[in-house]
């Protein structure tokens, strides 16, 4: 042989001869955690009816109860599982180890972990049973009470067996197997992240799609994507709030508009009439301030008359007692003239006076007399007459002036002898 060819026949088998030193180190490995029974990692070689066969190391194998995989999928032949030594064998016996116990041994040291950092955990559903569910948490039994299982109070069972479920361990006791998880929790997380979401996509003035959640004897209580909103009894309609309210029903979609937001909770305000124009502000348009109209008397009080208005509609009226005119009675199924004074935002009536007609009809009657043709004023007539006077006068005077003239101009001539 030639050198090079030596050099890899004695790599070769210095490779062989640490690769079986690895694994007679491994063994004697395996054999140290299965005597203090520490969790080890075997192979399966076989599974029987009752068994699964696994190999221990040292040409030796252990048995695992088949019943341990109840409700799980059975490994198979060449798979590795997790296990933990339950009785040494001998020469002629297996040796009893379990993959359940070995299981739980690493769930209690991972729930113990997540518990101190507050970590969600997922969990199986095992059963159902009085007052909440036993849970599997790696591996682990805990359980889950009822009070629990809900984002809100539960006072049955909703969730079926074999559900997955997120949760975060309340309570863990290890040395008394204790172990409580609450899917609450972990709802109540992701409810305030979805608020949250949800919040930022709203603002007071919008008009959103709301669920009636509940009706109450002075108050709606809305939801919107799980929001809590509310009605408040003078916010339900303009006119006959109450009446309104007891139309309503559980469940009922409808539309509101968002009023306010609150900060600290997150929850809603909502109004229901704001959807609706405002009578008030119809009834103002309708009469305007000083508009004169036709009244019908249907009531006589002392404090003043009830009116109808119009004759489809019939808006209801009303003349207080001061706002007569001066001898005036009413009588009902009287139709008097009127001036509109001003709307009642309450009662959504309008206040009429016949006093204020009156002075209305006084103020066109002066106006209509003012456009026709102006009469001369009294200096006007003043200045007439003096310009009369002074034309008579000079009438009067001139002849006496001329005749005085020429006496003077005669009188001055010589006198002739």
């Amino acid at each position: 042989m030639t050198n090079p060819e030596n050099k890899e026949i004695q790599t070769s088998q210095n490779n062989e001869e640490m690769t079986m030193d690895q694994l007679f180190a491994q063994q004697d490995e395996m054999h140290d955690k299965l005597n203090k029974k520490e969790i080890v990692e075997v192979t399966v070689v076989q599974v029987s009816q009752d068994n699964v066969l696994v190999d221990v190391g040292s040409k030796k194998e252990g048995l695992i109860s088949l019943s341990e995989f109840e409700g799980k999928e059975v490994p198979a032949v060449g798979s590795t599982i997790t296990a933990v030594l339950v009785k040494k064998g001998g020469d002629e016996r297996h040796s009893i180890l379990s993959h359940k116990k070995a299981i739980e041994t690493l769930g209690w040291a991972r729930c113990k972990e997540a518990f101190e950092t507050k970590q969600r955990v997922r969990g199986l559903i095992t059963a159902c049973v009085k007052g909440g569910y036993k849970v599997e948490v790696n591996g682990v039994p805990g359980f889950m009470p009822l009070s629990l299982s809900e984002l809100h109070t539960a006072y049955k069972h909703y969730l079926p067996q074999g559900a997955k479920i997120k949760a975060m361990i309340v309570e863990f006791a290890k040395e008394k197997q204790k172990l409580i998880v609450s899917r609450k929790q972990v709802l109540e997380e992701d409810e305030a992240v979805r608020r949250t979401d949800v919040l930022k996509e709203i603002k007071a003035g919008d008009t959103l799609r709301v669920v009636v959640s509940k009706v109450g004897k002075d108050c709606l209580h809305l939801r919107f994507h799980g929001i809590e909103g509310l009605v408040s009894l003078e916010n339900i309609a303009w006119k006959d709030p109450q009446v309104i309210l007891e139309n309503y029903r559980r469940g009922q979609r409808i539309k509101a508009k968002l009023l306010a937001i609150n900060e600290e909770t997150g929850n809603l305000t909502f109004g229901i009439k704001q959807l609706f124009l405002n009578p008030a502000d119809m009834l103002k348009r309708r009469y305007p301030y000083m508009s004169t109209a036709k009244a019908v008397i249907t009531k006589v009080s002392p404090e003043g008359l009830e009116v109808e208005l119009g004759t489809k509609n019939k808006t209801k009226g009303f003349i207080a007692a001061q706002e007569y005119s001066e001898g005036f009675e009413g009588k009902v199924g009287e139709t008097v003239s009127v001036a509109v004074i001003g709307v009642d935002g309450v009662n959504y009536t309008v206040n009429l006076s016949i006093r204020r007609f009156d002075q209305v009809q006084n103020r066109k009657v002066v106006a209509q007399y003012l456009k026709q043709a102006p009469r001369p004023t009294l200096g006007q007539l003043l200045q007439g007459s003096f310009e009369a006077d002074t034309e008579e006068e000079e009438e009067e005077t001139s002849p006496k002036t001329k005749k005085e003239e020429t006496e003077i101009t005669e009188g001055a001539k010589p006198e002739v002898k």
